[in-house]
């Protein structure tokens, strides 16, 4: 009788601690300095993302609510630009990073992974669990209409878009969401515009003409 006592009190706890609520919260806006192109600063607004009380990460831009209890954010953080000649000083630079997914109930964040994601470049627009961008290849001279979904390593669209050596967010802006059929709509460079519609939660994107 002892032992099944302990038992279910240890069952008890176990239980107990699994749906223990976690606490997701953000912190107050502040105002950073980020390097841009030609080294030139860039003003940007950042605040804590902070669980169960404690400073997880910094995160810029307002969350994109995938669910009723989770959610994906970008994030920001600090790297060390020191030179190795300049030994005992560390010069934090702030920098953009990738995508945040974050879930109230666990308390758990973790990185999005978003194929040809260039933070200081890409664009993202979020519906639902779909993510529209503009990926940028290594080298930094080809740029890809993407659209990728949560959960999914391989992108559902990957299209060539323009070859350039120098490439600027201006030549793909953020591409815009459309519903009732669910398609995604690209401008690259103020041109003509294309969409594509997804079918379905698997991998079947349809190209259509997009009107003038």
């Amino acid at each position: 009788m002892r032992k099944f006592v302990i038992c279910v009190l240890l069952v008890s706890g176990i239980c107990c601690a699994a749906s223990k609520p976690h606490s997701v919260t953000f912190g107050k806006w502040t105002q950073i300095e980020l390097i841009g192109e030609g080294g030139q600063p860039v003003e940007l607004k950042i605040r804590a993302l902070i669980v169960d009380g404690r400073t997880k990460e910094f995160v810029a831009g307002p969350p994109h609510e995938v669910t009723e209890r989770t959610f994906v954010v970008q994030r920001v953080f600090r790297l060390n630009g020191s030179l190795p000649q300049e030994p005992g000083k560390i010069w934090w630079q702030w920098q953009r990073g990738g995508w945040l997914f974050t879930d109230r109930l666990s308390g758990k964040v973790q990185p999005v992974s978003l194929s040809d994601f260039d933070p200081e470049v890409s664009s993202v627009n979020w519906f639902r669990d779909y993510a529209a961008y503009c990926g940028i290849s290594d080298d930094g001279k080809k740029t890809f209409a993407m659209v990728s979904q949560l959960g999914r390593r391989k992108p559902l669209l990957k299209r060539m878009l323009v070859t350039s050596p120098e490439m600027k967010s201006e030549i793909c802006p953020a591409p815009a969401w459309e519903r009732g059929p669910v398609r995604v709509v690209f401008q690259p460079g103020g041109g003509e515009k294309f969409s594509y519609e997804v079918r379905s939660r698997t991998v079947d994107v349809v190209e259509e003409e997009g009107e003038e």
